[in-house]
């Protein structure tokens, strides 16, 4: 039963048979706005993956920088009170 599964990657034939359903679907004048449009879509994620990881490394040296500024620092000496 997992071998029907596990299909693997699309091969010669099965790509062709793709491409003539697509061709017999949208048209040959189509295809170039397709594939335009898919292009687009992938920069535009591509874009906005970039910048949604330069949000997370901002926002962690942030918090690294704020965590850094509450802990005490070892190099002061620590203030104790003397009692007469």
């Amino acid at each position: 039963m997992m071998e029907i599964l596990a299909f693997g990657a699309p091969g010669i034939q099965e790509m062709i048979v793709i491409f003539l359903i697509v061709l017999l679907l949208f048209g040959a004048k189509k295809i170039p706005d397709l594939a335009r449009g898919v292009g687009k879509g992938m920069g535009e994620f591509k874009k906005a993956k970039k910048e949604f990881e330069r949000e997370i490394h901002e926002g962690e040296v942030q918090a690294e920088r704020e965590w850094d500024e509450t802990k005490p620092s070892s190099t002061q000496p620590a203030q104790t009170e003397e009692k007469a």
